[in-house]
């Protein structure tokens, strides 16, 4: 018996990841990082940063733990914004 075979597809939620978007922005400038500074203490480059806050890209989770961790935030902190439908 032969599998069906499914497309793959790939998702990207602009209205969650805008959402998220603007609240990194308001927590990093909350706490007095610049993009700059931000990076140099993550270690994630400064175009990842400003690709992340402009909604270029995707972050993986591992990327958002990074950013979380540099902050010195919780999830429930960086994730403390409502999800669009």
């Amino acid at each position: 018996m032969k599998r069906k075979q499914y497309k793959r597809v790939t998702i990207f939620d602009e209205k969650g990841l805008a959402a998220f978007a603007t609240q990194l922005k308001k927590v990093r400038k909350d706490k007095g990082y610049t993009q700059e500074k931000l990076s140099d203490e993550s270690g994630i480059t400064l175009s990842q940063i400003a690709r992340i806050e402009t909604v270029k890209i995707n972050p993986s989770l591992s990327t958002i733990f990074v950013l979380m961790r540099t902050l010195d935030m919780q999830p429930n902190e960086m994730f403390n914004f409502k999800l669009p439908k």
